[in-house]
């Protein structure tokens, strides 16, 4: 009797919206709204958008960004990065008929002790040779690694999402084999270092 009348007051909570704030790494913009009957449950609830409606700018809309609430305060609800994927229709749009995609999974470890696994691939003018391949590959491998050792987390995803870092690796591949683009069509935090542990909840309610 007691874990019904347990379940009917939990039932019986008002749900209330809170405003969905992404990460610091993207200026802390609004990224809508999302609703709780309780602040405790938003921790860990992952919320997805795209660069361009977190930009305006809708060239940007091929680009899916996933953040995972870590921390409520107030009506509010703040978020972490956990990762990137370019849409499966823009990648397929990039992919004809004779040439090469070629396809890199990097796992890189930043300054400030996060794993991230970054995936970037390459697409050719032509149809290239198995060894032009397997030097493309080992070549986007090796930038990933010196950009990404060399960065912390918010200098890296920077580079990513605006195209630094596909960059890097298009001017030096390249030289083996002509590309007609480079993308990073995926990233996702593998590990992160105890100090991004995520935050206390802070009473619900109004903010001051």
């Amino acid at each position: 009797m007691a874990r019904r009348s347990q379940r009917k007051s939990e039932r019986a909570k008002v749900k209330q919206w809170f405003k969905v704030i992404g990460p610091e790494m993207f200026g802390r913009s609004p990224v809508g709204e999302t609703i709780a009957n309780d602040p405790s449950k938003l921790v860990g609830r992952i919320i997805e958008t795209t660069l361009g409606d977190l930009t305006n700018n809708f060239s940007k809309q091929n680009t899916k960004l996933r953040f995972k609430v870590d921390k409520v305060a107030g009506d509010s609800a703040y978020t972490k990065f956990v990762g990137h994927e370019m849409t499966t229709d823009y990648i397929r749009s990039l992919v004809k008929r004779r040439t090469s995609r070629i396809d890199s999974i990097v796992d890189v470890v930043t300054t400030d002790g996060y794993q991230v696994r970054v995936k970037p691939s390459c697409f050719t003018v032509k149809r290239a040779r198995a060894n032009q391949v397997k030097t493309i590959r080992d070549l986007a491998r090796q930038v990933v690694l010196e950009r990404g050792s060399t960065l912390d987390l918010n200098g890296l995803i920077q580079e990513v999402v605006l195209g630094k870092l596909s960059l890097d690796i298009y001017k030096e591949a390249k030289a083996i084999y002509p590309l007609r683009r480079v993308e990073v069509r995926k990233t996702q935090i593998m590990a992160e270092p105890a100090s991004a542990a995520s935050g206390p909840v802070a009473p619900s309610g109004p903010a001051a």
